[in-house]
């Protein structure tokens, strides 16, 4: 009678680990911390300056005169009540001293203050400077589809350094 090779190694097997104890095991599962609401909502704005802002892009905006766009389905006398003044800016961004990166996450952050709060108009203040954010902000709100249209400040707004943006926030029936 031959001995099954198997049983002879497991009683080799019992007889080394005879006397050893287990070691405890730590019960930790290793879960990505839960995030806030803060911090969902910083995301989301993130994600959307990147998605709807781009750098390639070019818009057919005016060459002469002062910076406005409106968009196709928006009608044209609400370009020409921005340009006069009938809507006052309630929210206010200042972009000085911002990179591009930056501004675009705060353009984004107002556009969605205004949305959330019910505000129809904001002002963004790119400045004078060295001209980038004056050149880009027209083109990255150009491309948003929340924004129906924008006009070049008027001198009490802050003139050529400034845009008057006005924000499509929907049909609510509290609308200001």
């Amino acid at each position: 009678m031959t001995k099954d090779p198997n049983t002879e190694g497991l009683a080799e097997f019992q007889q080394l680990v005879e006397g050893i104890t287990p070691l405890p095991q730590d019960k930790r599962h290793f879960r990505p911390a839960v995030k806030t609401r803060q911090q969902l909502l910083e995301k989301v704005v993130q994600l959307q300056a990147t998605s709807y802002f781009s750098d390639i892009y070019q818009p057919l905006l005016p060459v002469n005169g002062a910076m406005r766009w409106c968009r196709e389905d928006v009608d044209a006398m609400e370009l020409k009540r921005l340009r006069r003044g009938d809507y006052t800016p309630e929210l206010l961004l200042d972009l000085h001293g911002y990179r591009q990166t930056e501004a675009k996450l705060e353009i984004a952050s107002l556009i969605e203050a205004c949305i959330r709060e019910h505000l129809l108009c904001c002002s963004v203040m790119h400045g004078h400077g060295s001209g980038i954010l004056k050149q880009q902000v027209p083109l990255w709100l150009a491309q948003h589809p929340q924004i129906k249209a924008f006009h070049q400040a008027p001198r009490e707004w802050g003139g050529d350094a400034a845009i008057l943006v006005l924000v499509d926030i929907g049909d609510h029936p509290h609308r200001r």
